[in-house]
């Protein structure tokens, strides 16, 4: 127990003060992006362009925590995180970078004593547990130099106090005793299998009661349990998963009929502590979502395609008719070549909406020419295009992403409807495939109609969330376009080169290597 004596004055336990994060990215998007992120903590976050900036910032107004990118013009983010450390120690440093270098870990570690790396793309709960951390982390060495100062005043108090020790210390354990069985109760209240592993993550030396359901055996017998045939019950063992043992990680894992998401933190000599999340409900969920969406975007074409095969279908029929009337001429020869065109024409049709509606599987990805999916999109559009008074700009180079062709064709088709409806019944839409940062590929779907509201920006990504009157949208195509474009390892972000001058939505996606990188003959 805490004697009275301390709970008075100026050692009494302060409030913390709200928190600040500061953002330092070259990047605006990047910035904006991270905010939005950040700000679903409690967390004032404010952001600067540069390392003169935030180092302005700064010096204006405490800062708990600095999220940095590395690469940035002038002032790199080491070097900034570097003055950081020297000029205000307690403030929290993590670096933001794309890069797996060794060199540049080293650097920031020896230099600049970063809280943590974050690799860009991040995940969003992983971010938000990181900053948080920094920030509790922060308050954490402010609070041990209060408490040294604390205890300097008070160290005469507690000479006097000695006698008393051993009642202070019987309470103390009983306050231990009690935190450890409010631990263990927290430990297995959690719903999700978690445990924590030694010796390489075979042998379990704490677990949930979670865990032991999974694992079919008594909480009592957890302590010591290895793993046999690469399972515990149920759950895959996360010694067979390549878990990396340097920082945190997750991998989803298909085992028996279930799909699991592991995730593994690591501590101690070699230790791991383990989540087990199943997810298989959510995957065959979004699969769901993904082909309602698709469904629902080929019943809207569904009256132009059957217009577009009714046309050359009644060409053919109308020149049969006349070749077995007649006997053949030039004029039959003719009529030959157009019943030709007018087969082809609905057999290219029906191929497409065949492709375009067909679900596709897990294992079916491998080299993709994004001209081709942009080609195949417009194809399939053709009717609305025609309808309307559309101009089509394509601006390709050479562009073979590694993706399934089939989802990615589904989220140009998207981005391609949203830019129609945007623009009523005229305008403009320009199509650019290129490459991009090294071993990334750039898509971009851009339009002339009125751009997309600012506060709406912030959230066109999100489910069920739609700018469009009831009944003429869901709000899951973006969301559903976004999902792809993740698993695919690549990005989707919405640009606007200001308010009423359209819209444009850029994908990044993952290059696939050349031939002779792959080991294929070269013809």
């Amino acid at each position: 127990m805490v004697p009275p004596e301390l709970h008075a004055g100026s050692g009494a336990l302060e409030a913390r003060p709200d928190s600040t994060v500061l953002v330092v990215d070259d990047d605006e998007h990047v910035r904006r992006a991270l905010a939005r992120v950040l700000r679903r903590s409690r967390c004032r976050v404010i952001d600067a362009g540069d390392a003169s900036g935030a180092l302005a910032l700064l010096e204006r107004e405490p800062v708990q925590v600095v999220v940095s990118d590395h690469r940035m013009p002038g002032t790199s983010g080491v070097e900034l995180l570097r003055i950081v450390k020297e000029r205000w120690p307690t403030v929290q440093r993590v670096l933001l970078t794309g890069h797996a270098d060794s060199a540049v870990i080293e650097e920031a570690v020896n230099r600049s004593e970063i809280f943590r790396f974050i690799w860009k793309p991040w995940d969003d709960a992983h971010l938000r547990i990181t900053v948080q951390s920094a920030v509790d982390q922060h308050w954490m060495l402010e609070e041990n130099r209060r408490l040294e100062q604390l205890l300097a005043e008070r160290n005469a108090q507690l000479e006097r106090l000695n006698r008393d020790l051993d009642g202070q210390l019987a309470a103390r354990s009983v306050a231990l005793v009690r935190a450890a069985e409010e631990w263990r109760a927290s430990f297995d209240a959690i719903g999700d299998p978690l445990a924590i592993f030694r010796g390489g993550g075979c042998e379990i030396a704490r677990a949930n009661a979670a865990f032991a359901r999974a694992a079919g055996v008594a909480i009592t017998q957890v302590a010591g349990l290895r793993c046999r045939e690469h399972a515990f019950g149920v759950l895959p063992c996360p010694a067979c998963c390549d878990l990396p043992r340097g920082g945190t990680a997750e991998r989803e894992l298909a085992f028996g009929d279930r799909t699991w998401m592991i995730r593994s933190f690591p501590f101690g000599d070699g230790g791991l502590v383990v989540t087990f999340k199943d997810v298989t409900d959510e995957r065959e969920v979004s699969r769901r979502l993904f082909h309602a969406e698709k469904m629902s975007a080929v019943g809207q074409l569904a009256g132009g395609v059957a217009h577009e095969i009714n046309n050359p279908l009644g060409g053919i029929l109308a020149f049969a008719q006349l070749m077995s009337r007649e006997e053949r001429s030039p004029e039959d020869m003719e009529s030959l070549r157009l019943i030709q065109d007018a087969a082809n024409r609905a057999k290219r049709i029906v191929e497409s909406l065949l492709r375009f509606s067909r679900r596709p599987r897990e294992e079916e990805r491998g080299p993709v020419d994004l001209r081709q999916v942009v080609d195949d999109a417009l194809f399939l559009l053709s009717p609305q295009l025609r309808a309307g008074r559309f101009e089509v700009v394509r601006r390709f180079e050479p562009a073979v992403a590694i993706g399934n062709g089939n989802q990615l064709q589904q989220v140009v088709v998207n981005l391609l409807v949203n830019a129609l409806q945007a623009m009523g019944d005229r305008g403009t839409v320009t199509v650019a495939v290129g490459p991009a940062a090294p071993g990334r590929l750039r898509l971009s779907v851009a339009d002339t109609g009125p751009g997309v509201p600012e506060d709406a920006a912030l959230r066109i990504f999100e489910p069920f969330f739609t700018t469009k009157p009831e009944g003429q949208g869901t709000g899951l195509g973006l969301s559903i376009c976004y999902q792809i474009v993740e698993e695919h390892g690549g990005t989707i972000r919405l640009e606007q080169p200001g308010p009423h001058r359209g819209a444009c939505f850029v994908l990044e996606l993952p290059a696939a290597q050349p031939r002779h990188e792959r080991g294929e003959a070269v013809p």
